[in-house]
C-alpha cells in the first residue's frame, strides 16, 4: 500500500457503519466492485456486540489435520517470523487466515493465548474460514469471525504468511483495508476509503423516505413508485 494510512478519526468514521452499509457505499464509490471483494459464505461472529473492526490485513494460511513435517526449531522460527510480520506495517491490523486443509475448521489456531498475543501486537481480531475456541477466555475486545467453533488445536500450524488468501470468497492481499462485523467482511479500496462515509450517509438518506412511507397508513405500490422516484433525486 502506497497511500497514506487512515488516521484514527478516519477509521472511526468507517466503524460507525455496519458492514452491509459499507458494501452499499462501495456500490457508489467503486461500482466496478459490486460483485466481489467481500465474504460470500456464512461465518460465525463470536462477539456480535463488539463494534465493527476496521484495519489493515495481515494474511496467513494454516493446516491442522496432519503433523507438520518441519522439526520444532524450524516451526519456532516460522512462528517468530510470522509474529514479526503481524506487528509490522500500518495498523491497526486484522488477521485474515485461510485454513487450507481439505477438511477446514477441524482445529483452531485461535484461543486464549493467541488472542492475547495478537492483541498485544496491535491486532483487532480475525476473519477465517477455520476454527476458534476458548470463547470465555479470549482477550477482551478481540473479535473472532470464523467458519467453525471447536475444542481442539490438533496439529495446527502455519503454512505461510504474507501471501494472498481466499477466505470465504474474499481474496485478500496483505495490507488491504478490511471492514468486518457479524455479517462478514469487505475490502475497502484504500484510494476510495475516505469517500466511503459520505457515500454511506447518502445511502441512508435515500433509504429513509422508503422506510418512513412503509409505516404510513395507506401504503401501496403506487406510493412505493413515487417514493422510489423521490429517492433517486436525493444527492
Amino acid at each position: 500500500m502506497t497511500e497514506t494510512p487512515l488516521n484514527e478519526a478516519e477509521l472511526a468514521a468507517l466503524r460507525a457503519y455496519d458492514t452491509p452499509t459499507i458494501c452499499n457505499a462501495l456500490e457508489i464509490v467503486c461500482p466496478e466492485r459490486r460483485n466481489f471483494g467481500f465474504t460470500t459464505e456464512t461465518l460465525i461472529c463470536s462477539f456480535p456486540e463488539l463494534a465493527p473492526m476496521v484495519g489493515y490485513a495481515r494474511t496467513a494460511t494454516i493446516r491442522s489435520m496432519e503433523k507438520p513435517a518441519k522439526d520444532g526449531n524450524a516451526m519456532t522460527a516460522d512462528r517468530v517470523a510470522y509474529y514479526r510480520y503481524v506487528e509490522e506495517g500500518h495498523g491497526p491490523s486484522i488477521m485474515i487466515i485461510q485454513d487450507v486443509d481439505s477438511r477446514t475448521g477441524a482445529a483452531s489456531w485461535w484461543g486464549e493465548v493467541h488472542s492475547a498475543v495478537h492483541q498485544a501486537l496491535g491486532c483487532l481480531g480475525v476473519v477465517t474460514n477455520g476454527a476458534v475456541r476458548d470463547l470465555d477466555m479470549i482477550a477482551d475486545g478481540f473479535q473472532l469471525i470464523s467458519g467453525t467453533v471447536v475444542p481442539s488445536h490438533a496439529w495446527v500450524h502455519l503454512v505461510s504468511h504474507g501471501e494472498p488468501v481466499d477466505v470465504c470468497g474474499m481474496l485478500t492481499h496483505s495490507g488491504d483495508l478490511v471492514h468486518a462485523d457479524r455479517h462478514g467482511a469487505v475490502i475497502i479500496p484504500h484510494e476510495a476509503a475516505r469517500e466511503v462515509p459520505a457515500a454511506a450517509e447518502l445511502c441512508m438518506r435515500r433509504e429513509a423516505p422508503i422506510l418512513a412511507a412503509c409505516k404510513e397508513p395507506g401504503f401501496s405500490a403506487n406510493v412505493m413508485e413515487r417514493v422510489l422516484r423521490e429517492a433517486k433525486e436525493i444527492h
